[in-house]
Order: C-alpha cells, then structure tokens, then sequence
C-alpha cells in the first residue's frame, strides 16, 4: 500500500473511504485563486510562473479538503510551445492566430521532445508542488487527447460545430492524422517528463470526444490515447493513468487499452459503466456539476452513486468541471459527504 489513498484508489487496491477530488478544483470558484489570478495578470502569466501556479494547485487541498492535488496548468500550452500563436481573450476563451490549414503548417511546428523540453515552468511547478504537498496526498499531471488539441489548433479557437476539423476528417483524413500523430508524439514526452519531474498519476481529458460519430471514434481519438498510455506504461507500470472522454456512453462496449481509471462523464449513467467497464477498469465520477448549487442535491446523488459502486474500485468526482459560481462551501459539503458515506 502507497501513503497516498487515491494512488491506492486508482490501482484498485481497497481503501479505508473512497477519495475524491474535483475537475477544474483550482478555479475562479475559489476567492483566493482570483486573487492570485489578479497578481499575475492574465491566465497565461499565471500558467507560466512557477511559484503562483503551485499556490493554486495546492488552494483546493488545503480549503476543500480534496484527496489529491491537479497540476494547474492548461492543455493549450502544448500547441503553443510547438510554434502557434496562443492568447486568451476576455469573454471569448483561447485563440490561435495562425490555425492549421495545410501540411506546411504542420511542418513549420516544433515536434516531439523539442517541444517538450520547452515546457520547463511546467515541471518547475510540479517540483514546486512536490515539495509542498502532504505525504498523503497525490498530485495528478494531465494533458488534453490529441483530438481535443487538434480541435483547437485547426480551428482556432474553441467551437460549437467543429465544421473546419471535421471537415478535414472527412474530405483530408491524412492531413488530419498527420496532426494526430504529431501531437501524440509530444504528448508522450511531455507527459513522461511531468512524471520525471514528480507527478503520481496521469489524466488524458478529451474534453471534445462527444464531436466525433462512434464509428469514427477509435480511428481519430481514442487509439492515440491508447498510444499515449502503452509508451507511459511501458516506461512507468507503476503510474496509474486516468482517461476521461467526456460525452461517449455509445462508446463504453468499445474501450480497450492499458491503463487503470476510466473517468465517467455525468451524462452516462454511472450503473452503464460499471456493467460494462467495471470489471477492467476503477470508475471516476460522475455527479452532474450543477448539483452543486444544492447540497441536497449534492448528497442525494453522492448516497446514490456509493449504492451503485459500493465503495469498490471507485474514485469520487464531478462528471465535468466545477463552474466559477459554486459556493466554496457546498464544494466543501460534497467532499465531505464522499468521506462520509463512503467510510469504512
């Protein structure tokens, strides 16, 4: 057994209550993440200074009383250390001034360990928190899967159809595998050095899975996740990975790969995956976020997830991430609650 509950947790080990921890826990939810934000400057500033970073990863450990700790950093740092132009802009998110379009594109972005290397505020921050955070306590790295990346890199900027992408999946599937499989090659690296650096378990979100039809699924996301995880593995068998396709419940008799946690959305039933997934992999999630605003709400459906999972080979957490306008305290509830019904 590990000191740490939720690394014990994510390999299937038994556990005296069931961890948790939330998506998106350092954020504008928290009075204190803002006022750093606001010393830093910008979103960008903050990602890419060490010491502020590490302050806001720990915040939600020490208010909220979480199990483990996620690096705050952003998937988007990945295309903008390859060579694109990354900026966030008031009101309307991430944009990238110079968006993929053809196979010189491509070729003008820096690869593999090059660009990997060129993250070092990231590991700074990991070795920062490493030192800071309590024995007992996990810290998790993560990247964004491939396609949800290239989603942002050939678009732009985030989107509602992703018309541009998929037109390229359709009409150029070779342009688009091209940028799959050079993000992957990043990832790789990026991830392995999060790991050198200190982190003890790996998240791969793919955040935009729910934009691909489920025939297309594996061919153009799910199978360099895959890939992702069997270079980690193959490496680093101790690390657990985490993945969280969010908005694939016609997927779920398809999942397959080498790794330990599948991270359940909130919009596919958390008694689907356990038929379908539990046997091979420990479940995360997966209360609807919005629950939140009621802490009657909260506990009914924390009681109703522990009925359904026994507190067996289940991590506890919101089904995506919490929102800016919870109130600190009803994240505080619903941690709680998870200890409470869940004790052993």
């Amino acid at each position: 057994m590990s000191s740490k509950i939720f690394v014990d947790a994510c390999l299937g080990k038994e556990t005296p209550y069931t961890p948790v921890w939330m998506m998106r826990q350092a954020g504008r939810y928290l009075p204190e993440y803002m006022a750093v934000r606001a010393e830093a400057g910008d979103f960008l500033n903050l990602c890419h200074n060490p010491e502020k970073a590490c302050e806001v990863t720990l915040q939600p450990v020490d208010i909220v009383g979480v199990d483990a700790a996620i690096l705050f950093s952003d998937i988007l740092v990945i295309p903008d250390e390859m060579g694109m132009d990354l900026s966030f802009v008031k009101g309307e998110g991430p944009k990238f001034s110079d968006p993929i379009e053809t196979e010189a594109d491509i070729d003008r972005l820096i690869g593999g360990e090059e660009a990997a290397d060129k993250l070092t505020y990231v590991y700074d921050t990991i070795k920062l928190i490493r030192e800071q955070l309590a024995d007992d306590k996990a810290l998790i790295g993560f990247t964004g899967a491939p396609w949800t990346l290239a989603t942002y890199m050939i678009e732009g900027q985030g989107t509602k159809t992703y018309n541009i992408c998929k037109k390229m999946m359709y009409a150029n599937p070779t342009l688009l595998h091209k940028i799959l499989a050079k993000v992957t090659e990043v990832v790789k690296y990026y991830m392995e050095k999060q790991i050198e650096a200190g982190i003890d378990v790996v998240q791969i979100f793919d955040s935009w899975a729910a934009a691909i039809e489920p025939s297309m699924y594996d061919e153009f996301s799910w199978k360099y996740m895959v890939e992702i995880a069997d270079y980690l593995k193959s490496k680093y068998p101790h690390i657990p990975i985490i993945m969280f396709p969010k908005g694939v419940p016609a997927f779920l008799d398809q999942v397959y790969g080498n790794f330990d946690v599948f991270g359940v959305d909130w919009g596919t039933p958390m008694a689907l995956a356990k038929e379908k997934l539990g046997d091979r992999y420990v479940l995360q999630g997966n209360m609807e976020p919005c629950r939140l605003y009621s802490k009657e709400a909260t506990t009914s459906c924390v009681e109703g997830i522990q009925e359904i999972m026994g507190g067996k080979r289940h991590i506890f957490n919101l089904g995506h991430g919490i929102l800016p306008d919870v109130p600190v305290e009803h994240a505080k509830h619903f941690v709680s609650e998870c200890q409470r019904v869940s004790g052993k």
